[in-house]
């Protein structure tokens, strides 16, 4: 259990303190240097503990493995970071135990609204949960420091996951089976032999430093400033953009609620700015009332400046070190797609690495983590840019299109999909994975392979859903199937459940005899039309496991 001196229960501690100007939203304490002498053993070391780190070792804890884990911080920070989370992100918290707690909390939403100039009405919206009927929203707005919170309460629960807070990996020794790690806890040094090294420790990541490893991309010429304030005001869940407004002109600004009256204000400011005068409150209350009213009553939560980029390494994997989350890939906020984008990659790792930790996969398996992760980030990358090009266009055609497009948007239909606020996280799909196997004939409709399960309501099965009843491991989602399954494949029926499933059957195109093999990240592997045998569906495993065919 988390716990803080200074906040009753139930109560939000406040960002009071600061640490090497970080904000301290809940002190927990380092950690002691282990009393052991000698070169530490330990199968898995995560490095660093946001919400990347964290959910990682959950997961790999979760399993069955031990885990260290690592980072320099000894608190929760506050502060400026994370607060939109995709439904992808909360399915994957839903299978780490912790998706119904963090939906409670947040705020919800799924509708967003665009404005433009001093238009009252929006000239586009969009509905982030466009297919109805699955277990949770397209969005939920809530504080990376109640995620990080509730991942590592759930993580104390585990006996097999360890945390080192407050200690610093100052050295990394790659090997061919393992790396050995020297770190810094409070004035003593100590080393570490880990057969597998997880970077999670973010955009200055120490462990890419020390590997002399660096990103490639793009960083563009324009700051935004984030104003988190507190006030008490009656406003939709919803996210709202402005495309030059009247009270931040020629430039644009969004609005986010979150939970306990805190609102996420950003502000285009441009590129030749004083980045320190822009986070004085005299000069951030400007901003706020021009937007809010001249008198609204608020209170700083916290002010920053952040600069757009879109960057990432060249690869991921790197023998015994991998890497996942800003470590890894880095992408402008607007889009939601940093913190999500990391979430992604420790699902698509996580069961990868479990498998080779058993013995049940070859390191093979691994590159196609490498592969598929950085689909994800280039993906990502790709939107990020094309949202700030459309954002903040730096030359006169290119802001003619964009208010071209704005123009049309309010009236006609064909332009809304060009309109780009910020193109909002969703899935990413691996059709070219080397992992799936191609159909072998032709399907009208239906989920193919490479791309994510799309939940469902299970009916007659006390409002239970579809993807927490695939879980994290090998499932043949079928109908009415008569063979035999190989080991390391459980069946789920959909013929032998009460009720109707009709909406299920109807989006998985699940007509009598027909299956889909879904990996332990619920991504589909494969799917025959008709009951295979075991033979066909263990060669499709196989080749999910990462083992040539």
């Amino acid at each position: 259990m988390v716990h803080s001196a200074n906040t009753q229960a139930g109560q939000a501690p406040q960002p009071t303190t600061h640490h090497r100007s970080v904000p301290v939203w809940r002190h927990i304490g380092a950690t002691a240097a282990p009393a052991q002498a000698g070169l530490e053993h330990v199968p898995v070391v995560v490095a660093g503990a946001g919400p990347v780190g964290l959910a990682m070792a959950l997961d790999l804890g979760r399993r069955g493995h031990p885990v260290l884990v690592i980072s320099k911080l000894d608190f929760i920070a506050g502060g400026s970071k994370a607060i939109c989370f995709s439904k992808r992100s909360l399915d994957i918290f839903e299978r780490l135990g912790v998706g119904r707690q963090l939906l409670d909390k947040g705020v919800t939403w799924n509708v967003g609204k665009v404005f433009w100039g001093d238009r009252p009405e929006p000239v586009y919206q969009f509905d982030m949960l466009p297919v109805k009927d699955q277990q949770y929203p397209g969005f939920i707005n809530l504080q990376q420091y109640y995620v990080e919170e509730a991942l590592l309460q759930a993580l104390q629960q585990l006996p097999n996951v360890e945390l080192r807070l407050g200690q610093q990996i100052t050295a990394v020794q790659p090997h061919a089976d393992h790396v050995e790690l020297q770190v810094q806890a409070a004035e003593q040094d100590y080393r570490l032999r880990a057969d597998w090294l997880i970077a999670c420790d973010g955009s200055k990541s120490a462990v890419r430093n020390q590997l002399g490893l660096d990103f490639d991309g793009r960083v563009f010429e324009e700051n935004f400033l984030i104003a988190d304030i507190r006030m008490q005001q009656e406003r939709p869940a919803e996210r709202w953009f402005w495309f030059d407004p009247p009270f931040n002109p020629g430039q644009s600004a969004l609005m986010h609620r979150q939970p306990d009256g805190v609102w996420r204000l950003d502000f285009q400011l441009g590129w030749n700015i004083d980045r320190q005068a822009c986070v004085q409150p005299e000069n951030v209350e400007r901003y706020v009332r021009a937007m809010l009213g001249p008198d609204v009553q608020f209170k700083e939560e916290w002010y920053s400046i952040y600069t757009f980029q879109c960057r990432r390494m060249q690869r991921f994997v790197h023998g015994r070190v991998l890497f996942a989350g800003d470590s890894a890939h880095l992408v402008s906020p607007f889009g939601a797609r940093g913190c999500n984008g990391g979430l992604a990659d420790i699902d698509n790792l996580g069961w990868k690495l479990d498998l080779l930790l058993r013995g049940k996969a070859g390191q093979s398996l691994l590159e196609s983590y490498n592969e598929e992760a950085i689909v994800t980030a280039d993906e990502n990358i790709l939107n990020s840019t094309r949202s700030t090009d459309f954002l903040t266009p730096k030359c006169t055609a290119s802001k003619a299109f964009r208010d071209a497009v704005l123009e049309l948007a309010a009236t006609e239909a064909f332009a809304r999909p060009f309109v780009n606020s910020g193109r909002l996280s969703t899935a990413i799909h691996y059709p070219q994975s080397r992992l799936n196997t191609p159909d072998d004939c032709k399907w009208s409709s239906g989920i193919v392979p490479g791309s994510p399960a799309l939940d469902a309501p299970l009916s007659g099965a006390d409002g239970r859903w579809l993807l927490p009843r695939l879980g994290g491991r090998f499932v043949l989602l079928a109908r009415q199937w008569t063979q035999s399954l190989p080991e390391g494949v459980e069946l789920l029926d959909i013929a032998s459940l009460p009720g109707d499933q009709g909406l299920l059957c109807s989006r998985y195109a699940l007509a009598p005899g027909c299956g889909y093999l879904i990996r332990p990240d619920q991504y589909v592997a494969a799917r025959w039309q008709n009951p295979v045998p075991a033979a066909t569906v263990q060669a499709s495993l196989q080749r999910a496991q990462g083992e040539s065919q």
